[in-house]
């Protein structure tokens, strides 16, 4: 089959691997219709490459066509339409049934320390081939795929594996009071729906910021005020004036390490990114080459006693962090990996309603084959020809 190898920094290639086969009772064969690449993705493009191996396939926001299952699953068969959540998790040990299957003891890659597995995603969590290719192996898939209605497009369902649970949970991890405010700074996929899903659930006023005119664009068409973090000196500043000088009720960081705008710190991702592998994987992770210029303007832009909801990947350990102001403000901090099937039922109904209330078919600005994967990494890193989401589409 074809699929999506990483081969180094900035490079990704359709090649051709062996076509994926059942290995445990729990598995599923998913022919895939249609896969996102997310801005994580971006994270193994640019700078984590000390984590990953030659050949490794990507991705991680695949749904497509049940192909076949193991004999320990039964809730879905051969044809199912399915989406396939990014956390491959059990649903029955106890992280699931708290519902953190982010942190699945059945799959937690505790050789590296880290939560439940991904697909697609590094050596720290699990190795495991993605979804950008023409099948999956779904391991745990008793639990983990989402069967979904025929008819409507791919672009209906697709999200379900990562962009609307992830933020539905920022914006319940945010605590946006009824009527209240919320600030969300980025405004790529995670933020745009973000924004939207704060509204529908009750937000009084939803502002959003970022830099790349097409995002500030496409969130104002939502009816959102947004601010211009290029056009402006002092963000949380101008937040405060939308606020009544007292700041958000709540702000949510949807950037995270890939924070525009932070030259010393993109110097150093580049930096610990000519090292060799043995070198620079332990920097990474405990030596803080993240880019915190958001999450310093997000302590400062809520209001105290507000909440601040991360769905931003940050990797570093040492970081200066502004604990005086955390404390001083009274703030409340929450963040993590998103769980997914915590949200899919909830998140069901709505991407199912035909008058599609979150926006979920004016998300993506490109739909292209998985042959063009290259060139729209490419696009999709250096945010060329207005993109926003970017769909791969095998031919499969």
């Amino acid at each position: 089959m074809k699929a999506v190898t990483w081969h180094g920094k900035r490079d990704v290639r359709v090649d051709e691997v062996p076509d994926p086969r059942i290995e445990e009772p729990t598995d599923a064969i998913v022919r895939i219709t249609s896969t996102g690449i997310c801005g994580s993705d971006l994270h193994l493009y640019e700078v984590l490459g000390p984590f990953m191996g030659e050949g490794d396939i990507l991705g991680h926001e695949p749904m497509g066509i049940v192909e076949e299952v193991g004999s320990g699953v039964t809730n879905i068969k051969p044809g199912d339409r399915v989406v396939v959540p990014f956390n491959i998790s059990c649903g029955h040990c106890f992280m699931c049934d708290q519902g953190l299957q982010s942190q699945c003891e059945t799959t937690q890659v505790t050789r590296k320390g880290k939560g439940g597995a991904l697909f697609g995603y590094t050596k720290l969590y699990g190795q495991v081939p993605g979804g950008q290719a023409e099948y999956l192996r779904v391991p745990q898939a008793h639990y983990g795929p989402v069967k979904v209605p025929e008819g409507p497009s791919d672009e209906r369902f697709v999200y379900l594996s990562d962009v609307v649970p992830t933020a539905w949970q920022a914006v319940e991890y945010a605590g946006i009071p009824d009527g209240g405010s919320v600030v969300v700074f980025g405004l790529g996929p995670i933020g745009q729906m973000s924004c939207r899903i704060a509204a529908h659930r009750g937000a009084g006023k939803v502002i959003g910021v970022d830099l790349v005119p097409e995002r500030l664009a496409l969130a104002e068409r939502y009816g959102f005020t947004t601010v211009d973090a290029k056009a402006v000196k002092d963000v949380p500043g101008v937040v405060r004036e939308m606020t009544g000088g007292r700041g958000a009720d709540s702000v949510i960081d949807a950037v995270g390490m890939e924070a525009h705008g932070a030259p010393l710190g993109k110097l150093t991702h580049q930096m610990v990114g000519l090292l060799p592998d043995q070198i620079a994987a332990p920097l990474m992770e405990k030596g803080g080459v993240d880019r915190l210029a958001v999450l310093h303007q997000a302590i400062a832009a809520v209001r105290r006693g507000g909440t601040i909801s991360l769905s931003g990947v940050y990797g570093g350990m040492l970081d200066p962090m502004p604990m005086m102001d955390l404390f001083d403000k009274q703030i409340q901090l929450r963040m993590g990996q998103a769980n997914v099937r915590r949200w899919t039922d909830d998140v069901l109904p709505l991407v199912s309603d035909d008058a599609d209330p979150l926006g979920v078919e004016d998300l993506a600005t490109h739909k292209l084959p998985l042959e063009d994967a290259p060139r729209a990494y490419r696009m999709f890193q250096q945010k060329q020809d207005g993109a926003i989401k970017i769909l791969l589409q095998p031919s499969a």
